[in-house]
């Protein structure tokens, strides 16, 4: 059974990991470019930020929305 919990060790830390020890070990050289990772979640979260406000404008020039304030159950 030890076995088994040492070899997903050696998976994550050798294998899975990898990446990103490279990644800090690149921060003494080169502060963005060992930060690409949070960068890229970053403009991913902000596309996904606009794409979103586009669709509710979108619901909202086509008043497809009921706005009454007794519309939600959890108004009343």
């Amino acid at each position: 059974m030890k076995d088994f919990f040492e070899a997903i060790e050696s998976l994550f830390v050798d294998v899975l990991f990898a990446p990103f020890d490279t990644l800090r070990t690149l921060e003494l050289d080169d502060w963005t470019a060992a930060n690409i990772v949070n960068w890229l979640f970053m403009l991913i979260g902000f596309v996904a930020f606009l794409y979103w406000m586009k669709q509710l404008k979108t619901f909202n020039d086509n008043n497809e929305e009921n706005r009454d304030p007794t519309a939600h159950s959890f108004l009343k």
